[in-house]
């Protein structure tokens, strides 16, 4: 007779599928691609830039140059994708302004302290589809304050750490972040699912939104239901129950209906019908956004941390149109 602890005796997993790259030579080519300059400094932003520098030209002498909301942006823009503080920055577009062989001015890091707090971030870099949307959101933590791990091992806190919170909404097919708020730590998600449906362009339509338990509430979905987003791929507790009875003469709640599946074939079947598993791409999407831009904000103010954030997330949807990785999965 087997040992009840033997390997022999254990449940197998089933083995996971893997995928690989199809598309390598594109995909490496997108990934020199966003080290390229003239990638982020456009022939739109250096028209915009060359038109508020005319319309100076009769100001009276010693009055700064008003500087257009595209040269700010594309600025700070550059010193994210390269990791710049402000004075760097200034440095760093000045000369590739000189190198480019165009006589422009660059803002000086004072004028982008000041204007970053005030300035409308747009992180759509695509136009709005017509074909309907399937949005994933989520949430991830963003250091703001605190002291390095080394210091707090050897000696303890003296200062502690503070966060900020990055809501996101991305789009399932082309992975674009289409939604952003930053938000203090203490917020919960579902707090913020209203505000992020509103910046949903009227043009659009979302078909499908997934997320996890921490939006099963009920003032979410008085949202989705206002924003006429059917199908729901929200996870209810594991201790739910049904909100609404079936015999009412009222329209079925789409919590409810999950819930009710969710009874007759399990969860784990219910997540594979629904395609509840594609809510891994917002995590993904986090992920490579920490990655790239790293997991704080050199910022001090409220208003600089949230543009700040706002502008990476813009710049990985550049990078998201310059190509992506396509898979196929291995036997």
């Amino acid at each position: 007779m087997k040992h009840p602890t033997s390997k022999h005796s254990k449940k197998q997993k089933p083995a996971e599928k893997k995928g690989k790259i199809i598309n390598w030579k594109e995909y490496n080519e997108a990934l020199v691609n966003r080290g390229r300059i003239t990638f982020w400094i456009t022939e739109e932003a250096i028209k915009t830039w060359e038109e508020e520098q005319k319309g100076d030209k009769k100001r009276k002498r010693g009055k700064p140059i008003q500087y257009s909301r595209m040269a700010i942006e594309t600025s700070l823009l550059v010193g994210q994708v390269f990791h710049l503080p402000l004075r760097q920055t200034e440095g760093f577009v000045a000369s590739i302004l000189l190198k480019m062989n165009i006589p422009l001015k660059t803002p000086d890091f004072s004028t982008l302290s000041f204007r970053r707090k005030r300035l409308p971030v747009c992180i759509r870099v695509r136009p709005p589809v017509q074909e309907p949307i399937h949005l994933v959101v989520d949430s991830t933590g963003v250091k703001i304050y605190g002291e390095g791990e080394w210091k707090v091992r050897q000696h303890g806190w003296s200062k502690h750490r503070r966060w900020k919170k990055l809501h996101v909404g991305v789009d399932e097919k082309t992975k674009d972040i289409l939604l952003g708020e930053v938000t203090d730590c203490g917020v919960s998600d579902a707090d913020v699912l209203e505000p992020l449906l509103k910046q949903v362009p009227e043009t659009s339509r979302v078909d499908q939104l997934s997320g996890d338990g921490a939006y099963d509430r009920r003032k979410c979905y008085r949202s989705l239901k206002s924003r006429e987003i059917r199908k729901v791929t929200i996870p209810p507790q594991y201790n739910a129950k049904i909100w609404q009875h079936g015999n009412c003469k009222e329209e079925r709640l789409a919590r409810d209906e999950n819930l009710r599946r969710i009874r007759i074939v399990g969860r784990k079947r219910w997540k594979q019908e629904t395609g509840y598993h594609r809510r891994s791409l917002v995590e993904t999407t986090m992920y490579r956004l920490k990655t790239i831009f790293t997991d704080h904000v050199s910022s001090r103010t409220e208003e600089s941390q949230q543009v700040e954030l706002l502008l990476r997330c813009k710049a990985l949807n550049y990078m998201t149109t310059l190509g992506m990785p396509k898979r196929e999965l291995i036997a």
